[in-house]
């Protein structure tokens, strides 16, 4: 049997994740893997789309590290698909492609209002306090009450980022950039809004609890959303999870506020329904107050109310994006799939063309979900033998060559190595675990060797 030579387009945690199931699902059979990741760097969204105050993201990024280290994988990072190395290519050098690159887009909000100036997407806020290197450097953080409309994890991430003093995310791999942003924003007031009860929130419990500990921030909660009907009731004596997070929305409700300098508030039962703007800018949140329908959803109840803000964050979710002669859905922003299997408009499997993560799924579970959902994949990755391409030229150095040739500064693992031991040595200049390097072309210098580490 051949070596079954794999493309994985996307080095994020799916990408990883599915390539090192692929080595041990593969029984019998020799397996050899190439990750291609746009990015420098990899991990995908561990690096660029979780709030870097999170300290469980160590316990993911050093799994991934595992699987690259072990130097069965070769990684090409700063390559395009769709320029840099296209499906055509693709088919010419593998036995299959497997996409696995999630999604970065925020979904949109359908309001009024939502494109004046001051009103953002989260996504594009959490890629610049990440250090993402193709978002700018700067971010306009000049007003003092925010609205961030969402109730998961990602609107809990953005409006503690807002709320916590820039001196407090020092110990973290904050960017000096974004520090420096952080540092000036004259923020006095988070307001996060959700449409539905706290019984029914998005967040997990370690989110929650993580709000009620910045320092010099009041958590304000309002008496009149925990008047729980039936069904809430039900969910907090029966649900866990729930159970916690009521436990802690309660003991926030019995806490003595004002001393703080900032306030993070809660709203629930609270339906946006207008952006309102002056003169092209954010001036309010207009939003109406809801109620439990009896089937599980809300109902509006007809009162409106409106918020002074200067800012307003949509945290509503993500939204996949299409690539270049791959399928694509518009409307649920993944690529049409069964199982994985990615299909035609007609409902036909293509041929040596695979997806897993949320570019498969859409933007929805945690890591575990990731890991099942890549096992999915892999194992028609490894039944479909009859369908595989037939590449002209599979040889491993061929890819390597193509990209040289079409003049492509492509990262590699050790490139990587390097990256990372240089931020770390940033960080260690001042006291911290790392210091992100956030410009594209200083990140592919490093990578390649053309900039000295701080310590050499």
């Amino acid at each position: 049997m051949p070596t079954l030579r794999i493309a994985v387009v996307g080095a994020g945690p799916a990408g990883i994740y599915a390539a090192d199931i692929l080595l041990r699902e593969a029984h019998g059979t020799d397996v050899s893997i190439d990750l291609f990741e746009q990015l420098p760097a990899p991990y995908g969204l561990v690096r660029y789309g979780v709030a870097p105050d999170h300290p469980r993201i160590k316990g993911i990024v050093n799994a991934l590290r595992d699987v690259l280290d072990r130097g069965v994988v070769r990684l090409f990072g700063n390559v395009r698909f769709g320029s840099d190395i296209t499906l055509d290519d693709l088919k010419q050098h593998y036995h299959a492609v497997l996409f696995s690159t999630g999604a970065i887009k925020d979904a949109e909000l359908d309001v009024p209002g939502i494109d004046l100036d001051g009103s953002y997407g989260a996504a594009d806020f959490v890629s610049w306090f990440d250090g993402h290197p193709d978002v700018p450097r700067t971010w306009p953080l000049t007003a003092s009450s925010v609205a961030v409309i969402g109730n998961g994890n990602v609107a809990l991430d953005v409006s503690r980022i807002l709320a916590k003093h820039a001196d407090d995310l020092l110990p973290t791999e904050i960017p000096a950039n974004v520090y420096e942003g952080l540092k000036d924003s004259p923020v006095t007031d988070v307001h996060v809004f959700g449409r539905r009860g706290p019984a029914q929130v998005k967040f997990t419990p370690l989110e929650l609890r993580e709000l009620g500990e910045l320092r010099d921030v009041d958590m304000v909660v309002y008496d009149e959303d925990f008047d729980h009907d039936e069904a809430s009731l039900t969910a907090i004596q029966t649900n866990k999870q729930v159970m916690v997070m009521n436990r802690v929305l309660e003991q926030w409700r019995t806490r003595e506020v004002g001393q703080a300098s900032r306030r993070l508030h809660l709203h629930f039962w609270a339906k946006p329904v207008e952006i309102v703007g002056e003169d092209g800018r954010v001036t309010a949140l207009r939003y109406e107050r809801t109620r439990p329908n009896g089937e599980g959803g809300v109902e509006g109840t007809g009162e409106i109310r409106e918020l002074p803000v200067q800012a307003v964050y949509r945290a509503v979710g993500y939204f996949g994006s299409p690539l270049p002669g791959v399928p694509f859905d518009e409307t649920t922003g993944v690529i049409p799939n069964r199982e994985g299997q990615v299909l035609d408009e007609d409902g036909s499997p293509v041929p040596g063309v695979y997806a897993t993560g949320w570019i498969k799924r859409g933007p929805v579970g945690l890591i575990g979900h990731t890991k099942s959902d890549a096992m999915e994949t892999v194992q028609h990755i490894v039944n479909d033998q009859a369908s595989w391409w037939t590449p002209a030229d599979p040889s491993p150095e061929a890819v390597p060559a193509l990209l040289r040739e079409r003049g492509v500064e492509y990262t590699d693992l050790d490139g990587w190595h390097a990256l990372d031991e240089h931020e770390q040595a940033l960080g260690a200049a001042e006291g911290r675990e790392r210091i992100k390097v956030v410009p594209r072309d200083e990140m592919v210098d490093v990578s390649l060797r053309r900039v000295s580490s701080p310590t050499s």
